[in-house]
């Protein structure tokens, strides 16, 4: 902002991030919104748009200046210029996210913040830039006459400086040292960044927009446009054509390292608990000594026997009570920047290979998985009716994929518990009539003597107790004892009180049954699911399951179909695609509403269209995967931020061509005429464009990169904690890459493409009669 607007310009500009962002807190608060991880990012996010709206307004407001407009007339005529423009753009940009706001399910409810804070956090910047930038305009803004008063300006730094640093000396380090600092940054920009702005703008910047017509006028003379227009056509077929030939890696959410690792471990059902925990505990002796090296970078290693054991990342797992049969060991490690640059997959992998397998114990280790729980990465559901049929099919499709020897498979285990010990209790219902007793009230006296039941209330206070009547502990452990308790009741013949023991009328016998049933659409269904293993792509291997499986013949009525993951990578995948449907549809709405012709919104939407081969081209080249959830929100944004320098672009070029049509007289301009229309108003508009897509790039550039830098903490002790990457990195990188690549590429489109375009379609236009 400095250099291409200089210091005052600038400071117009950028005073709508702190304004917008005051707003936006304040109406975020009235919807009840407070300020979670995926508002600050999304905040984040905005930064570099916020001030978007304010360069178009402060840059074509000076420029009337420089053309010898009083401020007041000039703040008037050039806010009304880029007024509608602006909205519309800004309306584009809102309609690109607004289909994010009514995102379904569980990855919704996580999600939503990230529109809904845009949204809001955008119109704040419109309301400021055509409300509040215009008084201050109107009333402080002046032509920069390269006239300082460094003298003046020196005593308020020293001033300063010297009050920031009795505050250092007085303790108060973080106030002193923002006060030294701004005096620094204050002597930097008089004796180094104002003249080597002005530097700029004299020089670089005419030179830059002398290049730029010249450009333009070679592109828009003869049959260049044409060659131009179908030759980025080419390019965008060829951008696909690279992306079927050299395809990033899928994935449904991003990978970021293990904040903490868990070892899930299953004896089999009806395992005695204390034999969980002794062999928990020579697991646990294990993974102290595999972390050992590394144990500069561990929190905490924490295990669970019986309870707490069921595995976060698996919805089905959730509800679970008292499992003895099961473990839980989790290993926390500590903050990303504490790691010393220790990759904790590589932690992961160690202590899965060295655990290994042990008979008849199923041992899982899996890492923390980042967003809403959607499942295994490999799910397979198998459905039918009859169950020893379903474990049969289920058994073999195992043994298939087992013996197909796919490889990143960690181990495929079933979610159906066998061999679950029972007690069935067979009741001779002729010797129970001849009591006078009923099922039911053999059944609830078997229930109440092991659960219990409510005989009473005691009152203490105002809190209320159940007062509970079953037998003692070691007798519900005891078959015999169960089975001799007595049924004490009334005879309602003979009207006689009758004592009879549950053995009189009933028998024992000992089974085994299935844990627990699951249903899914009225059929039963049997899950086979793994995890990856690190190195390997989940989509990749389901593709290679998906091959091997095709041909596998199923009984009637049986089926299987993929779950878990991925079947929420295709759920989100079809919700985003129609999200993206409705955005574009939203834009073109209202840019026909902005122009009120159907060419210009085809050539903006155009080069929405066209965007993505700088997003294909940069996946290719740098070898990044495609993130369904965040690559696919990143293209989405993309299209409502690209059109935003078109849409404005377009406008000057039409307020341009009807003035040039005015000066002469004419109904219609001839060619020549309408080009200089063109490169006269795309040399105008040649700085704001630049500088819009500069901001929003460099406003992404943190967190596509990942870096922290803690600037309260560097100016109370003087350590900035800087460091690049971590979780966050990961998870918003491929979103801020996915826009930086396309953004990048979109601004090439904007200055020379749309103008071809344009062009293009007026000698189209021409020839059909309509203008």
């Amino acid at each position: 902002l400095l250099f291409f607007l200089g210091s005052r310009n600038a400071l117009f500009v950028g005073i709508a991030i702190p304004l917008s962002m005051f707003m936006s807190f304040m109406i975020l608060g009235m919807f009840g919104i407070s300020i979670n991880m995926m508002v600050l990012f999304s905040l984040i996010m905005a930064l570099g748009m916020l001030v978007d709206n304010g360069i178009v307004v402060v840059e074509n407001v000076y420029r009337l200046m420089e053309e010898g407009v009083s401020a007041f007339e000039a703040t008037k005529q050039g806010v009304g210029e880029v007024a509608w423009p602006i909205i519309a753009s800004t309306a584009t940009t809102l309609a690109a996210f607004l289909p994010l706001a009514f995102w379904p399910g569980m990855m919704g409810e996580f999600m939503k913040f990230l529109p809904i804070t845009l949204i809001v956090t955008l119109s704040s910047s419109l309301f400021v830039a055509l409300v509040i930038n215009p008084v201050l305009i109107a009333s402080f803004m002046k032509l920069d006459t390269g006239e300082i008063n460094k003298r003046r300006i020196m005593i308020f730094v020293a001033i300063g400086a010297a009050i920031g640093l009795l505050l250092v000396l007085a303790g108060a380090k973080v106030l002193g040292n923002l006060l030294l600092a701004a005096a620094l940054i204050t002597v930097l920009n008089v004796y180094v960044l104002t003249p080597g702005s002005r530097s700029f703008q004299k020089s670089f910047l005419p030179w830059m927009e002398g290049l730029y017509k010249s450009t333009l006028n070679f592109a828009l003379s003869g049959w260049k446009p044409v060659i131009f227009f179908w030759g980025t056509v080419i390019m965008f077929v060829f951008s696909i054509m690279l992306m079927g030939i050299f395809p990033p890696e899928v994935e449904y959410f991003p990978k970021t390292d293990p904040k903490y690792i868990n070892v899930f471990i299953e004896y089999p059902v009806g395992s005695d608990i204390e034999r969980t925990n002794n062999f928990t505990a020579e697991i646990e002796e294990i993974i102290f000594e595999t972390v050992k090296p590394y144990e500069s970078i561990v929190e905490s290693i924490i295990a669970n026997v019986g309870q707490g054991t069921s595995d976060p990342n698996d919805p089905s797992a959730f509800g679970q009570q008292d499992t003895p049969n099961k473990a839980r060991i989790t290993v926390n490690f500590k903050e990303f920047k504490y790691r010393n640059g220790i990759d904790t997959k590589e932690i992961l992998s160690e202590i899965r290979n060295t655990i290994g397998d042990y008979p008849g114990v199923a041992i899982t280790v899996d890492q923390n998985a980042d967003g809403p729980p959607a499942g295994k990465p490999i799910s397979i559901e198998v459905s039918g009716d009859e169950f020893a049929e379903l474990i049969d099919i289920t058994e073999d499709i195992k043994k298939t994929i087992n013996e197909s020897g796919i490889e990143g498979i960690e181990k495929l285990k079933t979610d159906l518990e066998t061999g679950k010990p029972e007690m069935i209790v067979n009741i001779d219902r002729e010797k129970a009539r001849r009591f006078g007793l009923s099922t039911n009230s053999i059944a609830m006296e078997i229930r109440t003597a092991l659960f219990g039941k409510e005989i009473s209330k005691y009152k203490e206070g105002e809190d209320d107790y159940e007062v509970q009547l079953r037998l003692m502990e070691k007798y519900r452990n005891d078959p015999d004892a169960l089975l001799n308790k007595s049924i004490i009741f009334r005879d309602q013949s003979s009207g006689q009180i009758k004592n009879v023991p549950i053995s009189a009328v009933a028998t024992t016998e000992l089974s085994s049954t299935y844990g627990s049933v699951r249903r899914k659409d009225l059929n039963r269904v049997v899950t086979i699911s793994s995890n990856v293993e690190a190195g390997y792509n989940a989509t990749a291997i389901n593709n290679e399951i998906k091959e091997l499986l095709a041909d596998y013949e199923m009984p009637e009525g049986y089926e299987y179909k993929f779950g878990g993951e991925q079947e929420k990578q295709a759920e989100e995948m079809a919700f985003l695609s129609t999200a993206l449907g409705i955005a574009v549809s939203l834009i073109f709405l209202i840019i026909v509403a902005q122009f009120n012709k159907v060419t210009t919104p085809f050539i903006i939407m155009m080069s929405v269209v066209l965007s993505t081969i700088g997003v294909f081209m940069g996946l290719v080249v740098f070898q990044m995967n495609f993130v369904v959830i965040m690559t696919m929100i990143g293209i989405i944004s993309l299209a409502g931020i690209v059109v935003n320098n078109a849409i404005v672009l377009i406008d000057f070029i039409e307020l341009s061509r009807e003035r040039r049509r005015q000066e002469l007289g004419v109904d219609k301009l001839p060619f020549e005429e309408i080009i200089k229309s063109i490169a006269d108003a795309g040399a105008t508009r040649l700085r704001p464009v630049i500088l819009t897509a500069v901001t929003t790039v460099l406003g992404l550039v943190p967190l596509a990169l990942g870096i922290n830098i803690d600037f309260i903490k560097f100016l109370g002790s003087y350590n900035a904690d800087f460091y690049y990457g971590g979780d966050n990195v990961a998870f918003w990188g491929p979103m801020s890459w996915t826009i930086i690549f396309g953004l990048t590429f979109a601004t090439f489109l904007t200055l020379v493409i749309v103008p071809v375009m344009y062009l293009f379609f007026a000698k189209v236009n021409r020839k059909l009669g309509i203008s």
